[in-house]
């Protein structure tokens, strides 16, 4: 009986943590309340601090559980070039801009991120730097970068796929933000080229 109750915990608790992710991308930190986030997952607010000792505590699990997510799936991608310019093309789609919910947790709460606590900060630190090494591994498998050169590059690309993003949603006219998405695609594709001829 111990044993199913400690696993029925941890599912409910994975649950309150990808429904929260989801309200929390889209109407943001501030914005979802934890009423909001526990009718999400079909809880009581009092369940909330079985699982939680406050927001803040949600929220730099959310951002941590997020980003792993996102590293797991960008660990899944095929090896090399061709795997990060498939993920360049999906990041920088007209699909992830308008989906922010199910998108990426750095292009919809970056900017609420650097305005929380430590907990949250420390979470986020951590998450993301687990995703530069992904990135990083495939510059490494493919060119054979040195591993700081390659850290430094993949930075870059991230950087500049999360601010195009921000960037095509925060545009209101639909032609303005294809072209915004279709200009962070060339230059995303075009810093992987630099990056390629610098290193040959």
């Amino acid at each position: 009986m111990a044993r199913y109750t400690r696993e029925h915990k941890a599912e409910t608790r994975q649950r309150i943590l990808e429904t929260a992710g989801r309200r929390i991308k889209q109407d943001g930190i501030d914005g979802a309340g934890i009423s909001a986030v526990m009718a999400d997952a079909g809880l009581t607010n009092g369940a909330f601090y079985a699982h939680f000792a406050s927001k803040e505590d949600l929220v730099a699990a959310v951002v941590g559980d997020q980003l792993a997510a996102q590293a797991a799936s960008i660990a899944e991608l095929p090896k090399g070039r061709e795997g990060l310019r498939g993920f360049i093309d999906w990041y920088l789609s007209t699909e992830h801009c308008a989906d922010m919910a199910n998108g990426c947790p750095s292009a919809a709460l970056l900017e609420e991120v650097a305005r929380q606590g430590p907990k949250v900060s420390e979470a986020y630190q951590c998450g993301v730097s687990v995703i530069v090494n992904e990135v990083a591994d495939r510059l490494t498998e493919d060119w054979s970068f040195d591993p700081e050169l390659a850290q430094t590059r993949a930075l870059g690309l991230m950087t500049s796929l999360i601010a195009s993003v921000q960037l095509a949603r925060a545009l209101t006219d639909d032609s303005a933000t294809g072209r915004a998405l279709a200009a962070g695609i060339e230059n995303a594709h075009a810093l992987l080229e630099t990056a390629h001829t610098a290193q040959n």
